[in-house]
């Protein structure tokens, strides 16, 4: 039985991306190669790195706008350096919402003066804030789309004229959203785009090159635009398999498509927990990501219960961050609905047996 992956990331694939993959491992283009083992700078994986950077921005609809797709590695928690080190000349304005806006802040304190314009750290970051304002004399707002570990998930974005920048990592491509308004975007692959191992970067060029300071060589964002983001070796199959899921969402209909079909996983995985009385959400309901819901059991000793039917049922993967505890389900492009059924399934069984 193929298993409800659940998993916050990495997390699932499409199939047929694991597919196509799995038979690039063995032969990569009908050349008896493994992809694994060609030079990264042979034109097959040269057309591959295009196509990619290429899909990435028409799937925002920022094709032809001043914006640059780079596939790097390090990971967001890199960019969280890297875009202080190209953007922050004295001043940046930080939103904090969850433990990677927390660490994102504490990378910008390097290099100038960070101001905390909005915190949700008093409550556990169950909430997003809101009412804050942005100063018109910082080099840029930074803010954090999605809370992974929380469960909480911004739904509007200010209007400011500095230049704004997003770690979109577990919610872009999961909706529709005014991507020109965002100077920067960053993103881990390993939620909606690809396995572990790369990070896409878009971002507007001119925003680039202001800061007096001398930028390290592969920290430095024009550096990998003007490579082609192959500076050095590029992460080779994590950019693949980013190809290919972009690939697959596009012919699936886009983004438009896919924010239905996440809407409805997340309202029928919500109305569940909010009707079943032995569960309950643990972020508040206008700020729940539909990506990752949160939720725990109103009674705890049900706890070995719940998790032997999960098990049962062959959900995998909705155990809450270790920091927080209680159960996540997270919800990313790939997982069918009919999985999000089978949860609900199984917490209605749980609520007959009582």
């Amino acid at each position: 039985m193929k298993k409800h992956n659940f998993s916050a990331g990495p997390c699932i694939l499409p199939e047929d991306v694991l597919k196509k993959a799995s038979e690039a491992v063995l032969n990569f283009n009908g050349d008896n190669l493994s992809l694994l083992e060609i030079s990264h700078r042979s034109k097959p994986f040269v057309d591959v790195m295009e196509k990619a950077r290429s899909l990435a921005l028409e799937l925002l609809g920022l094709e032809n706008k001043g914006y640059k797709a780079l596939f790097l590695q390090g990971g967001a928690s890199l960019e969280f350096l890297m875009v202080a080190y190209n953007l922050l000349q004295k001043k940046a304005a930080y939103l904090n919402t969850g433990t990677w806006a927390d660490n994102a802040i504490k990378e910008a304190k390097a290099f100038g003066e960070v101001l905390v314009v909005g915190s949700s750290k008093d409550k556990g970051f169950n909430y997003i804030p809101k009412g804050y304002s942005i100063p018109e004399d910082v080099d840029y707002f930074h803010c954090t789309s999605n809370n992974t570990i929380v469960g909480t998930q911004m739904k509007t974005f200010p209007k400011t004229n500095v230049s704004l920048v997003c770690d979109m990592s577990s919610d872009i491509f999961s909706r529709q959203l005014d991507f020109e308004k965002f100077d920067l975007i960053y993103a881990g692959a390993q939620k909606n785009m690809g396995p572990a191992g790369t990070t896409l970067i878009i971002v507007k060029e001119e925003i680039l090159g202001k800061v007096e300071r001398h930028i390290p060589t592969m920290l430095d964002y024009q550096v990998h635009i003007d490579k082609d983001s192959m500076a050095n070796t590029p992460s080779v199959f994590a950019v693949y398999v980013s190809m290919l899921t972009l690939q697959w969402l596009k012919d699936l209909g886009g983004i438009p498509f896919i924010e239905e079909v996440n809407n409805k996983k997340a309202a029928l995985l919500y109305t569940e927990i909010d009707r079943n009385s032995l569960f309950k959400g643990v972020v508040a309901k206008e700020d729940r990501s539909t990506m990752n819901a949160t939720f725990v059991l109103t009674d705890e000793n049900l706890t070995a219960t719940f998790d032997k039917m999960c098990k049962q049922a062959g959900i995998n993967g909705i155990d809450g961050h270790r920091s927080v505890g209680g159960y996540r389900a997270s919800m990313y492009n790939a997982l069918p609905l009919y999985s999000v059924q089978v949860l609900v399934d199984v917490m209605q069984e749980l609520e007959r047996t009582i």
